[in-house]
């Protein structure tokens, strides 16, 4: 048994998602219709993590994993459900064939207007996006968000966030801010 899980943030990078919940695996890309990306979503570090919000007439891209339901409270935990986001457990996005598909995605439970994502972070949804070749222009866009550097270089996020770049590929993850 299985779910479907839409990735538009830091966990379209397949070897983050499959750290944090074993099993999970790409099935294709697929867009959420009348949503635009932001970075609104306070985290407990202060910087700011990917949501999706309404915005007629846009379409953010993303990943679709298939993950074992055994893994659905592993998820849940690390994306911080029920404390940060909410869960939409039949989210409608449209898959590259243009088929509708119902799947698991968070949303900011109470997005904040101009926060900025730490270096790291922001290089974790690029390389997510890159690595399931996302169009360019949403790749251009994510280069355009504002970050900052994180002040705590020992953050033990920070540093596991560095290890799976490394391990994606991506030894220098600030080549993926330019």
């Amino acid at each position: 048994m299985t779910f479907l899980y839409f990735a538009y943030g830091s966990n379209m990078l397949t070897a983050r998602l499959q750290l944090r919940c074993d099993g999970a695996d790409p099935v294709g890309i697929a867009y959420a219709n009348d949503r635009m990306i932001e970075f609104s979503k306070l985290s407990n570090d202060e910087s700011g993590k990917a949501t999706l919000r309404h915005a007629p007439g846009r379409r953010t891209p993303g990943v679709l994993f298939e993950i074992p339901r055994t893994q659905r409270r592993a998820l849940d935990r690390v994306e911080g459900y029920p404390g940060h986001y909410d869960h939409c457990n039949a989210f409608p996005v449209r898959r590259l064939d243009g088929q509708s598909v119902q799947a698991l995605t968070y949303l900011a439970r109470s997005p904040v207007p101009n926060l900025n994502s730490y270096d790291w972070y922001l290089a974790l949804v690029i390389a997510g996006a890159l690595g399931h070749g996302l169009d360019a222009e949403h790749v251009a866009d994510l280069k355009r968000e504002n970050w900052i550097p994180d002040p705590m270089v020992n953050r033990p996020t920070r540093c596991e966030a560095i290890r799976v770049l490394a391990l994606a590929g991506h030894r220098d993850y600030r080549k993926l801010l330019v």
